[in-house]
């Protein structure tokens, strides 16, 4: 991000709105400005045309430089992918870029692939950039197929440019509405291009008060999560060392004994509210990685079901190769729900648990050090009986979600590129149950596991004392509002309403998470009535053979990658099944297409590959072909008339003859 709150923003607004005008104040203070001029010279009978991009040309200063690209569409996302941090580009217009890329000139054309080229350009683009597009939408539909093909295409690149832009502004009657901001801006066109005024209002991200709008859309806040407290401390687990052959010890002297934090009270006008509009997946690269995966060359049907993370992945990264997920987070909540939700449980449990995971032992630390994950410990609130009284109180429940929504702010600050949620609560299966139940019209016996007791056995009367603390805080709340906060003060606690911040904030970044276990399928369900895009952001490894995960991924569309019925602990599931994937994405992005469509052969002309074949006999003899030749040498001696002075012959090793 710059530092008056975006890198990329997109300029939209009707003929003579302002637009561009508003466009060259916002990059009149940078100390040179690459101006990249997409449309066509005007004809040489259309002298309004002609006087238009000469108004144009006279405005911009004469530290600016012009760069072309009309000649060829494509060309514009390579300028914009090669600019360097140091740079300042405007782009004018999108509008121009879609008549030059429908131009007959130009077809055949992939119009939807060359769209999704642009907006992953902009996505990575390090250089400050604006670009100015018409907004036509609110036009009537044009009554020719020409006029129709360049509003489709036009709306097609202003979706995607938007999504991958960190600001989005509609300029109307000169007037701009900031409809994806990142900071305060200015709201109106000025009259003469020049330096945007800036004051302490927009020197950065964390203004709040209630008139504001904050990061990702979110109205009440202005950027990043504040806290007046640390969050807990990330370990990175180290592969324990071999335990003694003599009496299997466990490895010692690890540096795990940093106590978590309790959750502290943010200190943010950030506001979570129902209806936030927040980032979607990219809409074209996921499609195009399947199909990419339909050409590799691979002997095989394929990666089968897998397939569907490949597609997830590109989706996630805006790309349609995507690359394995490097630097991995698991978040691993402890927050305790007291009364009958926790019957069967043993006291204690949770947090001898999450105390073993604070040291480096355990199934979850042990996957971490493999997979070389972080691993952050997360303590929630403890959360009344849900029979007797509201779980949380209305405060709780936001200080709560503001606190994940930091979690996820910090893992993406920090370079984290999947999350892992998992949790080890006691009661966390009635909890979750409970909100199905109230989200999805579920019934507490089918979606609420046996609980089995420490040596394995079927503790029934536990199982039917969690049945009846559900059934009677649904009784108890019967009459209670079903929004995605009331759900979680009256039945969800403090890990499930901390799960739903760090999904909103990770969806808010662009962060992909792992859900693994009823807490964080409980808490994708709360985030369909704040926002909607959240789910989308969602990969499930495997359901574990949970009913309660299984009802709630079918309720949100999440699919299984896998069937192992793992049961090592919320966080633990994923992180076993991570290599896997992990290496599916790999291969996927490595491996060529296959020859018969336009892949490399593996022939002897790839003189990258070693030859392995054996070397041939000194000497005249056939006629080499391109197999191998397998024949025996012929014995030394005299032979056939050599080329050299005292030729001698060669034995297969390419040794000559003593």
């Amino acid at each position: 991000m710059s530092v008056d709150g975006w890198n990329t923003v997109l300029v939209l607004g009707g003929t003579r709105s302002g637009k561009s005008e508003f466009a060259e104040s916002l990059v009149a203070d940078a100390p040179t400005v690459r101006y990249v001029a997409t449309a066509a010279d005007a004809p040489a009978d259309d002298a309004e045309w002609a006087a238009r991009l000469a108004a144009h040309r006279e405005r911009r200063p004469e530290t600016w430089t012009t760069e072309e690209t009309a000649a060829d569409p494509r060309r514009l996302a390579d300028v914009l992918a090669a600019a360097g941090p140091n740079e300042t580009l405007l782009v004018d217009d999108l509008g121009g870029w879609v008549t030059v890329l429908l131009d007959p000139a130009h077809q055949p054309a992939d119009d939807t692939a060359t769209i999704a080229e642009l907006a992953a350009a902009v996505r990575s683009c390090a250089a400050r950039l604006v670009l100015v597009s018409p907004e036509v939408g609110l036009s009537l539909v044009p009554t020719t197929p020409l006029g129709r093909a360049f509003t489709d295409a036009l709306g097609a690149a202003n979706r995607a440019v938007a999504d991958a832009c960190d600001a989005v502004v509609l300029v109307v009657a000169g007037q701009a509405a900031w409809l994806k901001p990142g900071a305060a801006h200015p709201a109106t066109v000025p009259a003469q291009a020049g330096p945007v005024q800036t004051g302490p209002a927009q020197a950065g991200l964390t203004q709040t008060g209630p008139a504001q709008t904050g990061a990702a859309g979110v109205p009440g806040g202005g950027g990043p999560v504040a806290a007046s407290a640390p969050s807990p401390e990330v370990f990175t687990p180290t592969p324990p060392a071999a335990p003694d052959a003599a009496h299997g010890a466990e490895p010692t002297g690890t540096a795990w004994a940093a106590p978590t934090m309790a959750l502290p009270m943010v200190a943010t006008g950030l506001v979570i509210q129902p209806g936030m509009e927040l980032p979607m997946p990219d809409e074209y690269t996921g499609p195009q990685a399947i199909e990419r995966l339909a050409t590799l060359d691979v002997p095989g049907s394929g990666l089968g079901v897998l397939e569907r993370a490949v597609g997830f992945a590109a989706a996630t990264q805006g790309t349609p190769t995507p690359a394995p997920w490097g630097s991995v987070r698991v978040l691993l909540l402890h927050g305790d729900h007291l009364g009958g939700a926790a019957a069967g449980t043993v006291e204690g449990e949770s947090a001898r648990r999450a105390r073993q995971a604070r040291a480096g032992q355990g199934a979850l630390a042990r996957l971490a050090a493999e997979s070389g994950a972080e691993l952050q410990v997360v303590e929630a609130p403890s959360s009344a009986p849900m029979e007797a009284e509201p779980t949380l109180t209305g405060e709780q429940v936001e200080v709560a979600l503001r606190y994940g929504w930091r979690l996820a702010e910090e893992a993406a600050d920090a370079g984290v590129r999947l999350l892992v949620l998992g949790a080890c609560g006691a009661g966390t299966e009635a909890a979750a149950a409970a909100v199905l139940v109230a989200t999805a019209g579920a019934e507490a016996p089918a979606v609420l596991p046996r609980v089995l007791t420490d040596s394995g056995e079927i503790d029934d009367a536990a199982w039917m004392t969690r049945c009846a603390a559900v059934r009677d805080a649904l009784h108890r709340t019967r009459n209670s509002p079903r929004s995605a906060k009331d759900v979680l003060a009256e039945l969800g606690g403090g890990d499930i309403a901390v799960a739903t911040g760090v999904l909103l904030g990770a969806t808010a970044r662009r962060l992909p998470v792992m859900l693994d276990g009823p807490v964080g399928v409980a808490a994708a369900m709360v985030t369909r009535d704040l926002a909607g895009q959240a789910r989308h952001w969602c990969l499930l490894a495997d359901h574990g053979g949970h009913p309660a995960v299984r009802l709630g991924a079918d309720v949100l569309g999440l699919t299984p990658l896998l069937d192992l019925r793992l049961g090592l602990g919320e966080g633990a599931n994923a992180l076993a099944a991570l290599p896997l994937l992990r290496s599916v994405l790999a291969l996927a992005a490595a491996l060529p297409a296959h020859p018969s469509l336009g892949g490399g052969e593996d022939d002897e002309q790839d003189t990258d590959e070693p030859d392995f074949r054996e070397p041939e006999p000194a000497g005249p003899g056939p006629t080499s072909t391109d197999e191998p030749d397998f024949r025996e040498p012929e014995p030394a001696g005299p032979g056939p008339t050599s080329t050299g002075p005292e030729s001698e012959p060669v034995d297969p090793s390419g040794r000559r003859a003593g």
